[in-house]
Formats: C-alpha cells, sequence, structure tokens
C-alpha cells in the first residue's frame, strides 16, 4: 500500500469510526430524552388542565405516548443488537424518524393546545417548550442538525403563532424566543463541534498506535511477518494444531546466490528481489497461513490444516513463481525450499522448523532452485 492509498484508508476510517462513535453517544445520552418530553407534557397538562382542551389534551397525550412507546422498542432493540451491527447505515436513518414524530408531536400539540385569550396559559407553554429546546442540546448534541431540527419542531410552531399577535406583550415575547434560539443554535454548533474534533482526535491516536504496532510486527521491506511477530504467531498456530491434533506442515525458504546478486548488481536490485518475494509468497498462500521473513533472504512458512503433498505442492508453485519474476538485469531468480510435516517426534515449533531447515540444505546440496522434503513417516508415504 502506497502513501496515498494508505492516506486514503486512514480517512476513510477515521470518518466512519467519528461517525460510528457519534451514534453511539447519541443513543448513550438520549435515553432520557424519551421519558423526559413526556413527563414534561404530563407537567404542562396538569399545570393547565383546567385552561386546556381536554380532548385535544388527552389526544396529544396519547400521541407522545405512543411515539415514547416507538423510541423505546428502537432503543432496546439497538442495545440488544450486536456492538458490530450499531452502525450509522442502519440506526441513523430510524432515529431521525422517531425523533422527527416525536418532537413533530410536541410542537405541533403544544401548539394546539395554545389558549387563544390565556397570557398566563400562553407564556407556560412558550416555557415549556423553550425547556424542551435546552434539553435537545444536551440529548442530541452529537448531531447538529439533529439538535436543530428538535428545536425547530418543538419550538417554533408556538413562537410563530406568538408572532402574529395583536398584543405587545406577546409579541414580545415572540421575539424574545427568538433570540434566544439563536444563541441556542450558536452554542448546538460549538458543541456538535467540539464533540466531532474530541472523537476525530481520539480516532486519529489509535490509528497511529494501530500503525506503529503494526510497524513493530511488519518487515518493512517485503510486508511479511518480521522474524518476532513470525514466532509469536507461528507459536500459537503450532499449540492450536497440536492441541487438536490438526496437520501442520512447515516450509523454509531461502533465495539462491542472493549475496552475487547484491555484488553484481547492488542492494537496490537485492531489496528489490526481496520485496518481490515477498510479494509472491503473500500471493502463494493462505490467509491462515503464517509466514515471515526471518532475517536477510530467509523466509518461513506455516501451513495448517495442510497435508505433505499440498505442502510440497504449493511450495513447487512458489518456485515457478519467484523465477518468472523480472527485475531490471536480474534474471533467472530461484530460491531452495525445505518442508516438513509435524508428526510425533517434534517437541516444539523450533524442531519442525529445524527439519524444514535440514531439507532446505538438502535443496542447496542437490542444486537448488528446487524443493526437499524433510525425512520421515511423512516424506515415506508420499
Amino acid at each position: 500500500m502506497d502513501c496515498f492509498e494508505l492516506k486514503h484508508a486512514q480517512a476513510g476510517y477515521i470518518a466512519q469510526m467519528v461517525r460510528t462513535d457519534r451514534l453511539q453517544q447519541l443513543f448513550r445520552q438520549s435515553v432520557l430524552a424519551v421519558f423526559g418530553s413526556f413527563v414534561a407534557a404530563l407537567m404542562l397538562c396538569w399545570l393547565c388542565w383546567e385552561r386546556f382542551d381536554h380532548q385535544v389534551a388527552i389526544l396529544w397525550i396519547g400521541l407522545l405516548g405512543a411515539s415514547a412507546l416507538l423510541r423505546i422498542a428502537m432503543f432496546v432493540v439497538y442495545f440488544r443488537t450486536p456492538e458490530s451491527e450499531r452502525t450509522p447505515q442502519r440506526w441513523e436513518c430510524t432515529y431521525w424518524v422517531t425523533l422527527v414524530l416525536s418532537a413533530g408531536i410536541w410542537g405541533g400539540g403544544a401548539l394546539a393546545l395554545m389558549p387563544a385569550h390565556d397570557l398566563l396559559t400562553q407564556v407556560l407553554v412558550v416555557l415549556f417548550t423553550v425547556g424542551m429546546s435546552v434539553s435537545a442540546v444536551s440529548c442530541y448534541s452529537p448531531y447538529r442538525y439533529m439538535t436543530l431540527t428538535a428545536i425547530g419542531l418543538v419550538l417554533l410552531p408556538c413562537a410563530l403563532w406568538m408572532l402574529q399577535q395583536p398584543s405587545t406583550m406577546q409579541l414580545s415575547i415572540a421575539v424574545a424566543v427568538l433570540v434566544f434560539s439563536i444563541f441556542v443554535i450558536n452554542a448546538t454548533m460549538s458543541l456538535a463541534d467540539a464533540l466531532e474534533r474530541a472523537f476525530r482526535v481520539t480516532r486519529e491516536m489509535e490509528w497511529a498506535h494501530r500503525l506503529s504496532a503494526q510497524a513493530a510486527r511488519i518487515d518493512e521491506l517485503t510486508g511479511l511477518n518480521n522474524r518476532r511477530a513470525f514466532f509469536e504467531r507461528a507459536q500459537q498456530l503450532y499449540t492450536q494444531c497440536q492441541a487438536q491434533q490438526r496437520p501442520l506442515c512447515a516450509v523454509m525458504l531461502d533465495m539462491d546466490h542472493f549475496k552475487l546478486i547484491n555484488d553484481t548488481y547492488g542492494h537496490q536490485v537485492g531489496d528489490e528481489v526481496l520485496r518481490q518475494t515477498g510479494k509472491v509468497i503473500i500471493q502463494s498462500f493462505r490467509t491462515a497461513d503464517v509466514h515471515g521473513r526471518l532475517g536477510g533472504e530467509e523466509f518461513a512458512v506455516l501451513l495448517p490444516d495442510t497435508s505433505l503433498a499440498d505442502a510440497l505442492a504449493m511450495s513447487q508453485r512458489l518456485i515457478s513463481a519467484l523465477s518468472g519474476l523480472q527485475i531490471e538485469r536480474a534474471r533467472g531468480i530461484t530460491a531452495s525450499l525445505g518442508v516438513a510435516a509435524s508428526d510425533g517426534d517434534d517437541l516444539d515449533l523450533h524442531g519442525l522448523l529445524h527439519r524444514a531447515d535440514q531439507a532446505l540444505y538438502r535443496a542447496k546440496a542437490q542444486g537448488r532452485n528446487r524443493v526437499c522434503v524433510a525425512e520421515g513417516l511423512g516424506a515415506a508415504l508420499l
């Protein structure tokens, strides 16, 4: 992966994770909003019951109760869903629908209940809508436009109605509410930006940590595991295969006449040979296999759930792929390989690799550019 691809992958990863963080924060901090909006409506109806149209009030409470139950069901399903499935693509639209429904019912119901000739009740209704708007900032702050939508649906219907009334007092209240809403909107934008920056910084630090951890385990030249990482992963795989009695093969590879390549064509060509060898190894084996560069021009691969015959066939294909490499002036690149299958004589991972290494030396002694199988029961059965 080149620098441009790495930066593109980084930007995409961070953007997706920031979006996911915002969604998780939204669900965590807005659970109480479901109950709060319903309780606020009940309190408003209780305070102004004698001044409200009872049928409208009951209908309003009923609709709010239904929307609250819908939102509660959404929260229950979300928190019961595996974390890997709590994605913005799946949940943002659902949340938007329930929010618009709930906020629309709240604002529309408050307007429907607004008495035409009772200033005190009008002020109480407006105060409750203002309170609901303030709570929206704390509940939906990860999503600025969600917050603004909730404020608009709850606050604007009553404020615009007041703005159209003939009384100076009503007009003053409406103007005050609209001015207040401007400050709330500014606070909303600032808080949402601050949260997004915090999420982004956290994810950027996480990405940097991942890169540093990966760099400590990956051989920079070939893209394979370095010696330390190979032996860590190989030991885990060896232990699992031994415990589960699964077949396991080891392949040791050494480039032929590599010192001559360096001396003849220079280290840049030698590095390119190693780089291309790493690519061929990655392409020739499976994702379940563990491969690494042990040092210099020496490589190793561990093949789980693989018979000795299959390991031999894979190694032969690797030999052919390496011989087809065309690297600047270097031609006829070859390698020698040794293959061994795990058996009862191997006391540990190093014993298995040692037998594969011995087979590799036999391949060198027999003329190079070939695969030799370690001596033992598995070789006899081929």
